[in-house]
């Protein structure tokens, strides 16, 4: 019975290795935009502007249709604009409401809890602040992967705040999600797509490249560059594994089997897309880690059961006289 043993053993090890390896390919997944990718700015209620304001894709509002301060001697919109009931508004509306919803379901990689964003240098993943994050200086995003900020309440950048770019990084793969309102206060130089629950402030001179996306508020906006991105290469650098680990199990530690090194996973380059991460229906990220939970749970129990079992079974005597386990 012991090659019997050694087989379940081994099966409950790898549907642990499985579930663990599931969440390193899942983790810091792109929300999909759908039909906001194509915007720069998008509200809720209105959208106002002081001075000279180039706004580079699409504009929107929605059910609101109060866009003021664009015109000549104002601000320019090299895009479209669409307001109140205008289809795109609001099928816009409706995907950055998924997209939200997805990045705040992320599993959360490093919390970022109380400390300054500003004098770091971060790698792809998802960073989570439970309360208002603090950004001055100069905050570095390093590689070709995704980056999604967590936030439980407000964005506020100090005057000057920076927000910069290495080694690959792009501006498509950066995502702020704000559990209320941002402020981008003076000439902050800010990257990635802010959706923002509330409302979105920029204050004199700030810039962003990405985009303003606010869901039930307004955008208010003054001297600022805002450009959406429209291209946006394959990642190559996945992010780290979620914080949670599997629990040991009996059967896994029952009789000590050596087990090899898992093979490192093979990051699959996405296709090239319009600046958004993938399209809607790429699935959530946590619903692979569940299944692999799942999955690694059963095996384990199953395996418990079995070699229970076989413990507790009575010794028979062989015909030859001799008593077999």
């Amino acid at each position: 019975m012991k090659p019997m043993r050694r087989h379940l053993l081994s099966t409950s090890v790898f549907a642990m290795v499985l579930a663990v390896t599931t969440l390193a390919a899942a983790a810091s997944t792109a929300p999909g935009l759908g039909t906001a990718t194509s915007f720069a700015v998008l509200a809720g209620t209105t959208v106002t502007n002081t001075g000279h304001t180039v706004i580079t894709g699409d504009l929107g509002v929605s059910p609101g249709t109060a866009v003021t301060g664009f015109g000549p001697g104002s601000g320019t919109v090299n895009g479209t604009t669409h307001t109140g009931t205008d289809a795109l508004a609001v099928s816009a509306k409706n995907d950055l409401t998924t997209a939200y919803g997805t990045a705040a379901s992320s599993p959360c990689n490093v919390d970022r809890t109380g400390s300054n964003l500003g004098g770091q240098t971060l790698t792809p993943g998802t960073y989570c602040q439970t309360t208002a994050p603090t950004l001055t200086g100069t905050l570095t995003l390093s590689g070709n992967g995704v980056f999604i900020f967590q936030i439980g309440s407000t964005l506020v950048t100090a005057p000057g705040a920076t927000v910069s770019l290495s080694n690959g990084a792009q501006p498509c793969n950066v995502f702020w999600q704000v559990g209320s309102s941002a402020t981008l206060d003076t000439t902050t130089t800010f990257v990635g797509t802010i959706m923002a629950l509330a409302s979105i402030s920029l204050e004199d001179s700030a810039t962003i490249a990405g985009r303003a996306l606010a869901q039930t508020g307004q955008v208010s906006l003054i001297n600022n560059r805002i450009t959406a991105p429209t291209t946006c290469n394959a990642t190559t650098v996945a992010g780290p594994t979620s914080t949670a680990t599997p629990r040991p199990t009996a059967a896994a530690t029952a009789t000590a089997v050596p087990t090899s090194t898992p093979t490192p996973v093979t990051v699959i380059a996405r296709p090239p897309s319009a600046g958004g991460g993938p399209a809607p229906g790429d699935g959530a990220p946590w619903v692979l880690a569940i299944i692999g939970g799942i999955l690694a749970g059963i095996a384990a129990v199953c395996a418990a059961v079995i070699l229970r079992a076989h413990r507790r079974r009575p010794a028979v005597p062989s015909r030859k006289g001799r008593w077999l386990p």
